[in-house]
């Protein structure tokens, strides 16, 4: 795998190139890495697998005229053919006159931020297998457990590289390490299945693999004989492995995209009460070991903490430099990008702060309600708020978690949904996007 200082020397020679072959202006970006995975069933290996990449995006402007075009093949006479026909595809381009790099005043000055995510090697087969075997193992161990879909180790290392045109060149390393189990409970024609996982930047802060394959098992064997809900409006408690999801609705919501295409339900929200007083939703680039932690944006401009709610008010939208052009306002450092294409905007580590309620006090009053551990569908309509998920988990009845539920839907509209939102205290940092556990009032809720 490339060096961090290599992978920066790449993306400034396709820079180079790209002015030879007549760009006004150009940035490249570089994916490159090595990944490791084992999974396992019924406590024999199935598969071990083992990848490595290189790819290189260049993008290019002729005036206001822009084209992408990306590339696996990272030799010089690859690299010169490349840039010469990502000219040529910008000629024939429309103009577009928000496009462009960012502001060269507001480029990343000095040395990249050390946010320690990169703990050296993704280890070896055998580790990972032993750790996927674990994880399996205990999960089948719980009483009740009858069969798997099987346990998983992984391990990736990758680095990541920027330069443009008019002064940036950044590169840092990564690595993710990650473990996984799931099983079944319950007899044929009614099973129910479920899962655990945990992924880390360290391998010495991965999970231990027994624990979580426990955890798999417990949460199978608890959703056996699921029952039915009674149809009404009720309060509705997310898991944190659900409440995550409203985040992603807010990112996409004040997004810069989404905004600038007026295809957004908080379009004129900015500045207002969005949420409850007390609730305060932040998004941290800098966080040691995060899983979405970045020292950079993706057009090259520094990032650092923001809080993106503060006491319910909406205080922000999330801007790459194409949209704030288009909104007459600054980049925000929220421009994320893939190999090839422009850059668009989104969240990093993102998350709703801690409420003040242990999760037993938050639903001590609940005479009838449902904890949502699962949600599917994709019944979100972003330009309306108009919300609509299948939902499976547990009754609360007098203030109890009692039995498990399953096929109901729970509906609302994300208006109503983030004001009528009470988090408990028990913020775990586990994905990229984490909440504490939530509290929604007034849901309508159909049973099956």
């Amino acid at each position: 795998m490339l060096t961090a200082d290599q992978a920066r020397e790449r993306v400034e020679d396709a820079i180079a190139r790209a002015a030879a072959a007549g760009a006004d202006a150009a940035d490249a970006m570089l994916s490159g890495g090595e990944s490791l995975s084992a999974s396992v069933r019924m406590g024999a290996l199935e598969d071990v697998s083992r990848a490595e990449h290189e790819e290189l995006g260049l993008r290019v402007f002729l005036g206001q005229r822009s084209a992408s075009i990306s590339t696996t093949d990272l030799t010089p006479a690859a690299l010169d053919a490349l840039a010469a026909r990502a000219v040529a595809m910008a000629r024939e381009a429309p103009a577009d006159e928000w496009a462009g790099l960012a502001p060269a005043d507001r480029l990343m000055k000095g040395a990249v931020p050390a946010l320690d995510l990169d703990d050296g090697g993704i280890g070896d087969p055998v580790a990972l297998k032993a750790r996927a075997l674990i994880a399996e193992d205990a999960a089948r161990a719980v009483p009740g457990v009858t069969n798997s879909e099987g346990g998983g180790a992984s391990a990736s290392r990758s680095v990541w590289a920027l330069a443009t045109s008019h002064g940036f060149a950044g590169a840092y390393v990564t690595t993710t390490h990650g473990v996984s189990a799931s099983v079944l409970a319950g007899t044929a024609g009614a099973m129910e299945r479920d899962y655990a996982y945990h992924s880390a930047r360290h391998l010495r802060h991965l999970e231990d693999a027994a624990e979580i394959g426990q955890r798999a098992g417990e949460r199978a064997v608890a959703r056996v004989n699921p029952g039915r809900v009674k149809s009404g409006a009720m309060p509705v408690v997310l898991d944190p492995r659900v409440g995550p999801g409203l985040l992603g609705h807010l990112a996409g919501a004040i997004s810069g995209g989404a905004i600038t295409r007026q295809t957004s339900f908080l379009l004129d929200a900015l500045g207002t009460q969005v949420f409850a007083p007390g609730i305060n939703i932040l998004d941290d680039p800098h966080r040691p070991h995060g899983l979405r932690s970045r020292p950079f944006d993706g057009e090259g401009l520094p990032v650092s903490p923001v809080a993106l709610v503060e006491d319910g008010r909406l205080e922000t939208w999330l801007l790459d430099s194409a949209s704030a052009r288009q909104l007459g306002l600054e980049a925000t450092g929220h421009a994320s990008r893939g190999i090839g294409g422009a850059p668009s905007s989104g969240p990093s580590n993102l998350y709703l702060e801690n409420g003040k309620l242990p999760v037993d006090s938050l639903i001590s009053d609940i005479d009838y309600g449902v904890y949502v551990t699962e949600l599917s569908g994709q019944g979100v309509n972003m330009i309306t708020g108009d919300y609509s998920r299948g939902a499976a988990g547990f009754l609360i009845e007098r203030g109890q978690i009692t039995r498990p539920v399953s096929e109901f839907t729970i509906a609302g509209t994300l208006q109503a949904m983030f004001r009528a939102l009470t988090p408990a205290n028990d913020l775990a940092f586990r994905y990229g996007i984490n909440t504490p556990t939530l509290r929604i009032e007034g849901m309508t809720v159909a049973g099956g």
